[in-house]
């Protein structure tokens, strides 16, 4: 199938052409059909199936055809992220320019004045995140009772960061009659319960279930130890011939280090987490896209929403402990039909969880035994793990009692001090 034969309007299918899209994926090739009749759609596709596309581009057909633009809010989308908010606002940008709708997208973390600015001029499709939009809604700044299509998407990343009542929330504030799309990576009993508070009699389409991986991604596993983890990834990185590289860290602070380390080594770095500003993630996002950094170090829940076209490599420096988040890891690679790798690096700690990595898609890791810094380390058995958290545990009791007491005294020198004054 071509997306000639998905009964696109002129413009859209020109816009469609300047992507080079050739042929629809096959979320798209299920979705956009049914999407345009106006029939409500609960789906299930993982990260880099092109669900965006699927999404957008028959709800951009139908405004135009049901005589919108109105210059008020008819399409909401809710997502997640911010990042995520941003890329699927560039994607209506891209699909909708050869028509005259509107657009934006608005997200926490930045001050709100030009959000508002552009609200005000009028906008028919707003990609949002939940804080921000039920904020600006509670000033005044946005009314959704003219929505005719409500979007939902990365609904279990919704659930999982802790979104479902502002969900609920939003969901109350919307017209009864509207087509909804519901699209989740997975379908655990909790998303299918949301999406029966949201769905009127849905098409349910699944493509890709989350337990698999792409075929165009070849995965290669590096079995060292943890204290050569860092000095393999520079080997790695040295042999590599890639510009572009995501690695992942399991922690913010860790992404920090890795960052940090590799800078010292003259390889350009930057890092995206949780305790960056907005502005921070934003500059760092721009300059992996522009080529001005090679590595961009991110945890999980920070790389939601990044999409690199044509990106070749993923690195995970840890290993996630829940094989699923190693699928959404690797899949910013390979997506939509280009060829992509991902490399583990495995400390003894992990070998388990590459197990059960193997064992949920199925897939035989490849591993590379032919570097400089092989495992030699045994796992922990386990009664040194336990007795490893009990030193942990010793130690972290430690660390507080020792603020504690450095507070007592710190107040304690500051009372002396003002009695002294007085």
């Amino acid at each position: 199938m071509t997306f000639d034969e998905l009964k696109l309007l002129p413009e859209i299918l020109k816009a469609v052409k300047d992507k080079n899209y050739e042929t629809p994926t096959p979320i798209q090739e299920k979705a956009i059909p049914v999407i345009l009749k106006g029939e409500d759609v609960l789906g299930c596709a993982q990260t880099g199936t092109g669900k965006t596309a699927a999404f957008s581009i028959p709800v951009i057909q139908n405004l135009i055809e049901d005589s919108i633009p109105q210059k008020e809010i008819s399409c909401l989308i809710i997502t997640p992220t911010r990042e995520l908010a941003i890329q699927i606002d560039d994607n209506i940008r891209d699909y909708s320019r050869y028509t005259s709708l509107k657009h934006t997208v608005i997200f926490g973390g930045v001050k709100q004045g030009e959000q508002v600015r552009k609200l005000k001029k009028g906008v028919d499709i707003l990609v949002a995140t939940p804080g921000r939009l039920l904020d600006l809604n509670s000033q005044g700044f946005i009314q959704l009772d003219k929505i005719k299509v409500f979007i939902l998407d990365e609904a279990d990343r919704m659930l999982d960061m802790g979104f479902i009542h502002d969900v609920k929330r939003i969901i109350k504030l919307l017209p009864k009659k509207r087509q909804s799309l519901f699209f989740s990576a997975t379908l655990p009993p909790n998303i299918i319960s949301l999406a029966k508070t949201i769905l009127f009699h849905p098409k349910r389409i699944e493509v890709s279930p989350v337990s698999s991986t792409a075929e165009t991604i070849k995965q290669y596993k590096f079995l060292t130890n943890k204290k050569e983890k860092k000095h393999l990834l520079l080997h790695i990185l040295k042999e590599s011939k890639s510009d572009q590289i995501l690695l992942f860290s399991r922690t913010k602070h860790g992404a920090n280090r890795i960052s940090r380390d590799l800078n010292k080594k003259k390889i350009s770095a930057a890092a995206i987490h949780g305790d960056r500003t907005q502005n921070q993630r934003q500059k760092a996002l721009k300059n992996f896209k522009e080529g001005s950094i090679r590595v961009l170090v991110a945890t999980d829940i920070a790389s939601r929403g990044i999409d690199i076209e044509k990106l070749q490599l993923v690195i995970n420096y840890d290993i996630p402990n829940e094989p699923e988040i190693y699928v959404h890891r690797i899949g910013r690679s390979g997506r939509a039909g280009e060829d992509g790798n991902a490399i583990s690096l495995c400390e003894p700690e992990e070998l388990a969880y590459l197990a059960d990595i193997e064992k949920l898609t199925k897939v035989k890791i490849t591993e590379i035994k032919d570097h400089p810094y092989p495992q030699t380390d045994k796992p922990m058995t386990v009664a040194e793990k336990k007795e490893a958290n009990k030193e942990k545990a010793r130690r972290r009791n430690e660390f507080f009692a020792n603020q504690k007491k450095n507070k007592e005294k710190r107040r304690n020198n500051s009372s002396g001090y003002n009695k002294r004054r007085r």
